[in-house]
């Protein structure tokens, strides 16, 4: 269980690079180095628990039956303020997305990362198409057409304009 947290924390500080642009708040961090560093406590408790079993001591046992109660009760708490914020994190999420949609302009490394994120998530816009007709870009293009980055990975002759919607 140990290497999977420790796993799972390094997925996400790495992922955090590819969207560094997106999530502009470094606390996003926070859950990553937090699911770490309960990796390594579970480890250090889980050598307790091993050892107190082989060791048979009443002692070691109630300390490690202790430290998972005080671990289930955080871990409950977690899903709690996870539960009660989401609302919170999906109204940032959206802001801090428009803004870098706003700030496209196909050339500069901002557009990068938004053609980035859309290619890998197979999406076009913060929540769909039409979030681009709203955007600096689109307007200054006059060409009536979204990036070739929303275009779909199985459309052929994809050119990103708003007459053709099955393609985007």
């Amino acid at each position: 269980a140990a290497a999977g947290f420790s796993y799972v924390g390094a997925y996400v500080i790495n992922t955090y690079k590819s969207y560094d642009n997106f999530l502009q708040d470094k606390y996003t961090l926070l859950p990553a180095v937090i699911i770490i560093c309960v990796a390594v406590v579970m480890l250090v408790i889980g050598l307790i628990g091993c050892c107190a079993t082989c060791r048979e001591s009443r002692v070691g046992l109630g300390l490690f039956l202790a430290i998972i109660l005080v671990i289930f009760v955080a871990e409950v708490s977690a899903v709690v303020l996870g539960f009660i914020y989401r609302e919170r994190v999906k109204t940032e999420m959206q802001g801090t997305t428009r803004s870098v949609f706003d700030s496209y302009d196909g050339k500069n490394s901002e557009s990068a990362v938004v053609d980035y994120l859309q290619e890998q998530l197979h999406c076009c816009g913060v929540k769909n198409y039409s979030d681009w007709m709203t955007t600096q870009w689109f307007n200054s293009t006059g060409n009536n057409s979204v990036p070739l980055s929303c275009c779909r990975q199985d459309a052929k002759n994809c050119t990103g304009h708003l007459d053709q919607p099955e393609e985007l």
